[in-house]
């Protein structure tokens, strides 16, 4: 079957993890979803990586998961119940890998995101998409709400726009999408690979504890009212205000400036 992920390092510090199972669109199988997970917990200690980019290889992003596979969980003497269970909590578990990840990842995506290929897609903290690109929760046309896919999605989106799609089952394309706010940017299909190494080394040319400091902020100030929010950022900034390499870097901004 080969590797269900392809890693790339690049001296640049930009980390590519391809999804590589064209046979079933890139689906989070089991052993997809494990391959996943161990790349990110290696990445997460990687003081060589800076910004990671999650892509698919072959004819499509991700197709949720492999329907095939789950449907033989149903063998089972509970009828499937723990083995699906475990699924969507290790799904889950990965998607907020990607978001306790201290780097930044960017979602490059082509032709189809849909399940929970788009809600990896959602749980990216930025994504690049080709042109003719569809994004879609549509397990309710299969009689599966995606109820998993609708935490990242209904955290991306406006919410009467997320439920529609998620009872409906019916596509965003690609410039609806940005417009929602669900991608960063389009792409023609033959630049999407460069535009997105563009953007990640722009990230990866900033300090890295900065962005790692204000990665971890981003998301906990989310859940927060405003003025909790305030007061714990305040804190944050102060912290970052005492780095060493922050000191260098406005020491060096104010000396070229006057």
């Amino acid at each position: 079957m080969g590797d269900l992920i392809l890693r790339n390092d690049t001296d640049t510090g930009v980390t590519r993890l391809a999804l590589n199972s064209d046979r079933n669109l890139n689906a989070l199988s089991d052993a997809m979803l494990a391959e996943l997970a161990r790349h990110l917990d290696e990445i997460a200690t990687d003081t060589s990586t800076k910004v990671v980019i999650i892509s698919g290889e072959g004819r499509a992003f991700c197709a949720g998961h492999d329907l095939k596979e789950m449907t033989a969980k149903r063998q089972a003497d509970d009828g499937g119940r723990a083995g699906f269970l475990d699924l969507f909590q290790r799904c889950s578990s990965v998607m907020q890998r990607i978001t306790a990840l201290p780097h930044p990842v960017i979602a490059q995506v082509h032709t189809i995101a849909t399940a929970a290929g788009c809600q990896l897609v959602a749980s990216c903290d930025m994504a690049l998409a080709a042109e003719g690109t569809r994004f879609g929760v549509n397990g309710v046309n299969i009689g599966l709400f995606c109820s998993t896919p609708m935490v990242a999605l209904s955290r991306n989106i406006g919410r009467k726009k997320a439920f529609e799609l998620l009872t409906t089952g019916t596509f965003l394309d690609v410039r609806e999408a940005e417009t929602l706010g669900l991608i960063n940017r389009i792409a023609p299909p033959e630049s999407l690979y460069a535009e997105t190494q563009a953007l990640a080394e722009l990230v990866a040319s900033k300090q890295s504890s900065a962005v790692k400091i204000g990665k971890e902020a981003f998301y906990k100030q989310l859940e927060m009212p405003v003025s909790d929010a305030y007061d714990y950022t305040g804190t944050v900034i102060t912290e970052n205000m005492l780095l060493k390499d922050t000191e260098a870097a406005i020491d060096a901004f104010i000396n070229r400036k006057t």
